[in-house]
């Protein structure tokens, strides 16, 4: 009698499927929506970054990103977008999301007193838009080595009538620790984060059957914010997200 046949059997029919529940990641690059850290002497002098950044520079640093990397970042508030790229590692304080130059800030208009920002990895082949009036050295080096019917430039000398729209600024943020492809995932932390950081304003929103966002908030000011940004940094998600309500 063939053992080993008889053995192989019993593996394959007596053992019940195993459902695995993944951390899905819904993202195809890298994005990370969040507040950057604006280059001063003052912070490299006590420390507080690293390494140097010229203020006319068009490099940031970014930990999440391998160095050379392309990123648009754009000023949430005023949709203003520049082409960037990231720098050798740099340490700095975890609750930014990137050190930006005060050239970057200056020309996406970012209010220093909130300077939101969204970070997105630029793959080779990715296509994207840019001011006809605003491209820069780096954007038209992108542009030169993409395919023409990637790129899409805006005309900003033809007037076209919009109906103007009325922006809120208000101080209102939500902590995003993750999305989960299932709800069990999603109240797995949920409890983990109640549990074990003491945190109680934890929250589920079901974005679709498959998507299960697990956030913080909202928070109504800057320091709360910080505080409750490095407290959760315990559960050591490599992509947590501020996200600002309207």
């Amino acid at each position: 009698m063939n053992y080993k046949f008889v053995i192989l059997f019993i593996l394959l029919f007596s053992c019940s499927p195993i459902e695995k529940e993944i951390d899905i990641n819904f993202k195809q690059s890298y994005k990370n929506h969040g507040f950057a850290l604006i280059f001063n002497e003052g912070d490299y002098n006590k420390k507080i970054i690293n390494k140097y950044l010229d203020d006319r520079s068009l490099i940031i640093f970014q930990k999440n990103l391998k160095p050379e990397t392309k990123v648009k970042i754009t000023n949430i508030i005023n949709d203003k977008t520049i082409v960037a790229t990231v720098g050798k590692k740099a340490v700095y304080p975890s609750f930014y999301n990137s050190v930006i130059s005060k050239r970057i800030a200056n020309e996406l208009e970012i209010d220093l007193n909130e300077p939101y920002i969204k970070i997105q990895e630029l793959n080779r082949n990715q296509s994207f838009i840019a001011n006809k009036a605003k491209t820069y050295d780096e954007e038209r080096e992108v542009a030169a080595k993409a395919p023409v019917d990637e790129i899409g430039i805006k005309d900003l000398s033809k007037k076209i009538k919009k109906n103007k729209i009325i922006i809120r600024t208000d101080f209102n943020y939500l902590i995003k620790i993750a999305d989960f492809y299932y709800y069990k995932s999603a109240e797995s932390l949920k409890y983990r984060i109640r549990n074990e950081l003491n945190i109680k304003n934890v929250k589920i929103n079901e974005l679709s059957k498959t998507q299960f966002r697990v956030y913080l908030g909202p928070y109504k000011d800057l320091e709360t914010l910080k505080k409750i940004f490095k407290k959760i940094e315990a559960i050591e998600f490599e992509n947590i997200e501020i996200i600002k309500l309207w």
